[in-house]
């Protein structure tokens, strides 16, 4: 099934533009989900929409939104009124400036699209957009209605077209300077400082996505699985660190050069790795319950 936009519209630079569309760039992942079960019959429990005050029970679909101006008073928006108060980024993205990407913090960003052209019409304005783009090394950044709120985006290349990321606004962002206050006025040694750049050389790798596994869901799974099986897991105690004073810094980091230097990545990664449960598929004909 072919995906589908969550927005149509045009992207405007100037006096110039082209028929886009948004999509998402990323999906829900089918993760683990749990019911809530009545532990005495073993069923689903089940909820109802219901009128808080006369409890009677509701449709969704006949439902309308509310905002709430006072203590259990509300006004009624309906889909008219939120045609009624659409703005240009509504329908067009204008392209208001464009920055360098390195003045953009990581925290700001939020979720991301693939901005695509939308149809024919327009792909050259928007195949030289996204060129002009990587051979000038910027971002361009613009605005567009989501979700019935007005966000600003960062429009930035990648292999064969544009990333579209939502950016949080300043107000978003708590404030950091609470946190690393005492932090940022301790004085370091230059020789530790030295030490622990050999220890990130020496550890430095290329990045590879598929290090972002979750390893805890990868055993909750297995954990599942046994039990929907009729088994019961047995797995290793996790190695916990022991908490100790360590009061040479210098001799702690050359010890971690020693130990990086001692063996390649591969032995590393197999003397980390934790022995995976010997999960059995359930027998034929087993009833598996859905928890």
């Amino acid at each position: 099934m072919a995906p589908r936009p969550i927005w149509h519209g045009h992207l405007r630079i100037a006096l110039v533009s082209c028929p886009v569309a948004l999509f998402n760039a990323r999906h829900e992942r089918a993760g683990l989900r749990f019911h809530l079960i009545n532990p005495q019959t073993g069923n689903r429990i089940k909820m109802i929409t219901q009128d808080s005050v006369t409890g009677t029970p509701l449709n969704r679909a006949d439902l309308v939104k509310g905002y709430e101006v006072s203590k259990d008073r509300y006004v009624i928006i309906t889909d008219e009124d939120f045609q009624s108060v659409k703005v240009e980024s509504s329908s067009i993205m204008t392209i208001d400036k464009f920055v360098d990407a390195v003045d953009i913090d990581p925290i700001y960003y939020e979720s991301c699209y693939y901005l695509t052209p939308d149809g024919k019409a327009g792909e050259d304005v928007y195949a030289v957009l996204r060129e002009a783009i990587i051979r000038t090394g910027k971002v361009g950044l613009s605005r567009v209605v989501i979700s019935q709120r007005e966000r600003t985006i960062a429009l930035r290349p990648m292999d064969g077209g544009l990333m579209a990321h939502t950016l949080y606004e300043q107000r978003d962002i708590n404030s950091a300077a609470d946190m690393f206050d005492e932090v940022s006025a301790i004085k370091t040694d230059p020789e530790m400082i030295d030490l622990a750049m050999q220890l990130i050389r020496r550890q430095s790798r290329k990045y590879d996505p598929a290090d972002l596994e979750d390893r805890y869901e990868t055993k909750l799974r297995a954990l599942i699985d046994t039990k929907a099986a009729g088994g019961h897991l047995i797995s290793p105690p996790e190695e916990q660190p022991v908490p100790s004073n360590v009061i040479d810094l210098v001799a702690a980091l050359r010890k971690s050069l020693a130990e990086s230097a001692e063996a390649p990545p591969a032995s590393r990664e197999r003397r980390n790795s934790k022995a995976k449960p010997d999960v059995r598929p359930a027998p034929k004909g087993t009833h598996r319950r859905r928890a």
